[in-house]
């Protein structure tokens, strides 16, 4: 390996840990609420009463309404700035500094494809729970050769936390940066 292959793994090593954007928490713009959870439910057309009907739900194992499982991620995300959004390349806010994934594009992954998310849910959510969450790199994979191009995965780790701090869920986020130039 040359000392520019080693600086560049080096570089992708120091990643791990480390958090993904410039903020070490982002904190939900809002406590979980009802008519969130109703939203949610008639998105997607889940009609389980727990989530909707506050008799079913109390009669629940749950004791009262609760939020949908996957919609943990939902409650950190900041409201998107539409404003200049296309100048952004679709990015939903400004970027706050420069992005730790900058070190990807430098080495010829300038793509992204999104390849999986898993979530681990640890309790439900309920109505007035504020969630915070932390989100850090947890792997880059050595280089493989994809049918889109040479390129590595990168999973981060994001711990869900109530307002006491206790761990509410985890998602897993694993993306492909590669080199578009080099896919078959």
């Amino acid at each position: 390996m040359s000392t520019t292959e080693d600086d560049l793994e080096a570089r992708f090593a120091a990643l791990v840990g480390t958090n993904v954007s410039s903020h070490e928490e982002a904190v939900a713009p809002d406590p979980v609420n009802e008519p969130m959870i109703r939203h949610w439910a008639a998105a997607f057309e889940d009609a389980n009463p727990v989530y909707t009907d506050g008799g079913a739900a109390a009669a629940s194992r749950f004791g009262g309404i609760v939020a949908p499982p996957l919609m943990l991620q939902t409650w950190t995300m900041a409201t998107p700035v539409i404003t200049g959004i296309a100048e952004r390349g679709g990015a939903p806010r400004p970027a706050q500094g420069r992005s730790p994934l900058a070190v990807f594009d430098q080495a010829g992954y300038t793509a992204t494809l999104a390849t999986n998310s898993e979530f681990e849910i640890v309790r439900y959510l309920r109505p007035g729970d504020l969630v915070s969450a932390s989100t850090t790199f947890e792997s880059v994979s050595e280089e493989k050769v994809t049918r889109m191009g040479r390129g590595r995965f990168v999973t981060w780790l994001t711990v869900y936390r109530d307002a006491g701090g206790e761990v509410v869920g985890r998602q897993r986020f694993r993306i492909l940066k590669f080199d578009p130039r080099t896919g078959s």
